[in-house]
């Protein structure tokens, strides 16, 4: 007997999600890079999510995979790190944008931003 596919509703909620995924992991790592652009001083994680989650979705709710892309970044040397004491709680990883850090930066908004005016013009169809 084969399986019975999930109900209409169902399958899209699984697609949206698997999609969101997808989508989710090239863009954390441009988003970070921005955050730390942007910044005047080095910041750590949760400054970091902090800031993310008031662009709303992008890493949605989930701070946890914040430090693994952080840690990837920081060994294609996009950043810096250094530890810090803290006076409430353990010692800090502060992050900064390295030099390397910006010009990937640069060229991670040109692609994005090209792909994105590509695909709204496909979304959108064709302009009377």
């Amino acid at each position: 007997m084969g399986d019975i596919p999930p109900p209409p509703a169902e399958l899209a909620e699984q697609q949206l999600r698997k999609f969101q995924k997808e989508l989710s992991a090239g863009t954390v790592s441009l988003a970070l890079l921005a955050v730390l652009g942007a910044a005047a001083e080095p910041m750590y994680g949760y400054q970091i999510a902090k800031r993310l989650e008031q662009s709303e979705g992008v890493l949605s709710g989930k701070q946890s995979a914040l430090y693994p892309v952080l840690r990837n970044l920081e060994g294609a040397g996009l950043l810096d790190s250094h530890v810090e004491p803290s006076v409430a709680g353990p010692p800090r990883r502060y992050y900064r944008i390295t030099v390397a850090g910006r010009d990937v930066l640069q060229a991670w908004t040109q692609a994005w931003c090209a792909t994105r005016d590509s695909l709204d013009s496909v979304l959108q169809g064709p302009r009377p």
